[in-house]
């Protein structure tokens, strides 16, 4: 089935895609795949009667919530924060767990490292100024004996703009994830290798905790809690291919602040500072409130974005001085079978670049299809006129195709 995930997302477009990213997808499944083997067959050897159990912050809510692991990349520093995806809930306490008799020196040792599961990212962004990104990023998660978790992330990007050759990226980067009391810990650090360009560092942290106690209902529904975030990232800005070739590269730090004020209501803020190694500095702010009715929801979304300097024309990248988005969302999500689950939403609202006022539209679908109890793809297609770049007094239209791929072992 990945064989033909891959094919139907790729073949509309460059042919020739599919043959290069399948090749490197070869090498990278062939390296997870490995490491997988030998992971199992030290369970096998040394622990093939015990059980190890766990349970994991996103089975708190499992139906209600999905919980993101990593930290939003600086890709996603932009308008395209709309999606509520990009801010999901953060994570929660682990629940107590059950005591256990002390194990006996007969026992078998629990394995250093179990493969938990493989998340393969897509994203396919084109506009109508000749812009086109490409995103493929197989994610592979490990969980240690302690608890602690790995992550192994790698992948293929492509970045193609008119008047600028194209640059192809091969990302590495591997995480931890752990907790000290309440508060959760994550970091991760990498290379980006380029096809044409000099290889770059990437690394990004976030530490995480519970302000209040959180509450859930006996259904496993989250119906409060207050949690409060700092995070800190660099790396190559991957707006475009002028960009990259500038070697522009950003750190960006800041808060994050996920409200559930009760069990249909929740806010999210977030802040953040960025410092540009052009010289640049910007400050970039977005705020959602949510209201959910049933299966309908209604939203409020504000996304504010100001640069020192507008270098778009010299580095690259879309860097408005005064720059501001408002809009009302109505979405519905419900299962349309049992194994398939849609989101449909509209947002709707007002745009401001330089003083000026246009329309700011965005429509949006994404659909989940549960292939089998460890399986699930997502496929989602978004349309904006948002702003991502300076088109002067011409229109701008951008399309997005995304996609997940989860398989949990």
């Amino acid at each position: 089935m990945v064989d033909s995930f891959i094919l139907y997302l790729f073949l509309s477009r460059h042919t020739w895609y599919t043959g290069l990213i399948w090749r490197c997808l070869q090498i990278q499944l062939g390296v997870i795949c490995s490491i997988g083997i030998w992971t199992f067959s030290e369970a096998n050897v040394q622990a093939s009667q015990a059980h190890h159990i766990w349970k994991s912050p996103s089975e708190l809510t499992e139906g209600v919530i999905r919980i993101n692991p990593e930290p939003t990349p600086i890709l996603m520093a932009a308008p395209e924060n709309f999606n509520p995806d990009l801010q999901l809930p953060p994570l929660l306490p682990e629940p107590p767990q059950n005591s256990s008799p002390p194990t006996t020196s007969t026992e078998l040792r629990t394995p250093d490292a179990v493969l938990e599961s493989i998340d393969t990212d897509y994203r396919y962004d084109t506009d109508n100024f000749g812009q086109t990104n490409l995103f493929f990023e197989p994610t592979a998660q490990f969980r240690l004996s302690n608890g602690n978790k790995i992550f192994v992330k790698t992948g293929f990007n492509l970045f193609e703009q008119r008047g600028v050759e194209s640059v192809t990226n091969f990302p590495l980067q591997v995480g931890w994830q752990g907790k000290i009391g309440q508060v959760t810990l994550q970091t991760a650090a990498g290379v980006d290798v380029f096809n044409r360009l000099p290889t770059a560092i990437n690394l990004n942290a976030k530490v995480e905790a519970p302000i209040s106690q959180p509450q859930v209902s006996s259904s496993g529904q989250l119906l409060s809690v207050v949690v409060l975030s700092g995070n800190l990232e660099q790396g190559p800005y991957k707006s475009n291919a002028r960009t990259l070739e500038n070697q522009i590269t950003a750190w960006r730090f800041g808060p994050d602040l996920y409200w559930q004020i009760d069990g249909k209501t929740s806010l999210f803020s977030s802040l953040r500072l960025g410092s540009y190694n052009d010289g640049n500095s910007e400050v970039q702010s977005f705020s959602r409130v949510e209201r959910k009715f049933g299966q309908f929801s209604l939203a409020a979304n504000l996304f504010t974005w100001s640069f020192d300097r507008d270098l778009e024309r010299t580095s690259g990248y879309f860097s408005p001085p005064d720059f501001l988005v408002y809009n009302a969302e109505v979405a519905w999500e419900g299962n349309v079978a049992n194994f398939l689950r849609c989101r449909l939403a509209a947002n709707l609202g007002q745009q401001r670049l330089k003083g000026e006022f246009d329309n700011a539209n965005t429509y949006q679908t994404r659909c989940t299809v549960k292939v089998s109890r460890n399986v699930e793809a997502d496929l989602g297609y978004s349309f904006s006129n948002v702003r991502n770049q300076e088109t002067g007094g011409s229109a701008y239209s951008g399309n997005s195709l995304t996609g997940q791929l989860r398989v949990k072992f």
